[in-house]
């Protein structure tokens, strides 16, 4: 049975309830009551019965490891879909969370001069997030991979610093790179550390001086121009659409889907919105395809050129990056 840190549970043959909150070993956990009390119980007596840890569909959960404060680690980890490198087609990326915090997380690729955020959320203790599956040619593109993160407990926890660490990764490297094995993944791995130290932590203060307060004083309110009605603002809202192509957002479950079929999904889905838009005189609808390889940027491109009435354009930089395309409908 996988428990997690912060798991509410029920007792087997018993009446209560409580929060797991240490792990003893293999076999037994802490669990505190609701009046404060904290009792070790074996854990194939305890039913889960809610935990607010699990926030992301793709996430999943990990075997917990006794004396986790001493062994806690947390990795960006890729894993080939085969063993041998000739015969490899797909890559998965996997943030790897084998420690008792939670983590607001962000991975990021750099292009060029830019950070482009591809994904971001929470992973619960002892939890691994799928980021991204991608072709050998994405690490060819991008070989700057940033994790920035904040970790925190739901009960007391020793602060710890921020995560910022940037991956280099060169694609010429797997073909002689070591992998591990893992009883987590099906295939070995290429690990790499992000932080492995959760017992002696550095201090962050920030003090507020003079030149804070000058700059402070010096921020003025914002205030937004009434020139147009809100009614009218929302009419014209209203002839505006965002369509995220995003696979994790079309399908419950890519596990087994090729990239051909993953790209079908997700041309058949662009298609659908953009007749529907036109057929409700929308003026501009923005499709979310994100960077990746360019494939289905250059796919929804092709298209377009072939329909009348419309035009298009690069999505706003400021709210998409270089991952949108906006599709201009009528004059």
């Amino acid at each position: 049975m996988k428990l997690r840190i912060g798991d509410k549970v029920r007792f087997l043959n018993e009446k209560g309830e409580g929060v797991v909150t240490r792990i003893k070993d293999n076999t037994t956990v802490f669990v505190e009551m609701s009046d404060g009390f904290e009792i070790p119980y074996l854990a194939s007596k305890l039913v889960a019965i809610h935990t607010e840890l699990i926030v992301d569909k793709n996430t999943e959960n990990i075997e917990l490891i006794p004396d986790a404060n001493i062994a806690d680690a947390i990795y960006f980890v890729v894993e080939p879909d085969h063993e041998m490198h000739l015969l490899r087609n797909e890559y998965n990326l996997y943030l790897y969370n084998a420690s008792a915090f939670n983590m607001l997380y962000t991975y990021s690729i750099k292009d060029d001069a830019y950070y482009q955020a591809l994904k971001n959320g929470n992973v619960g203790p002892y939890q691994k997030v799928l980021l991204k599956q991608v072709k050998i040619q994405f690490f060819k593109d991008f070989q700057q991979h940033t994790i920035e993160a904040v970790l925190f407990k739901n009960s007391h926890y020793r602060r710890q610093v921020p995560i910022s660490e940037s991956i280099y990764i060169d694609a010429r490297n797997f073909a002689s790179g070591e992998t591990i094995k893992h009883s987590e993944f099906k295939f070995p791995v290429y690990a790499f550390l992000l932080k492995d130290e959760f017992l002696n932590t550095q201090t962050v203060e920030a003090i507020l001086n003079e030149d804070d307060i000058k700059r402070l004083r010096t921020i003025k309110e914002f205030k937004t121009k009434e020139k147009v009605s809100r009614s009218h603002k929302e009419y014209l809202k209203s002839l505006e659409k965002e369509v995220d192509l995003h696979i994790e957002e079309l399908v419950d479950s890519i596990k087994g889907m090729g990239s051909h079929e993953m790209l079908s999904v997700q041309l058949e889905h662009f298609e659908k919105e953009l007749d529907e838009a036109i057929l409700k005189g929308m003026k501009k609808i923005v499709f979310i395809h994100g960077v990746g390889n360019g494939r289905l940027k250059q796919e929804i491109i092709a298209i377009l050129k072939t329909i009348k009435g419309v035009t298009y354009q690069d999505g706003s930089y400021k709210d998409y990056g270089f991952g949108a395309t906006q599709v201009n409908i009528g004059k």
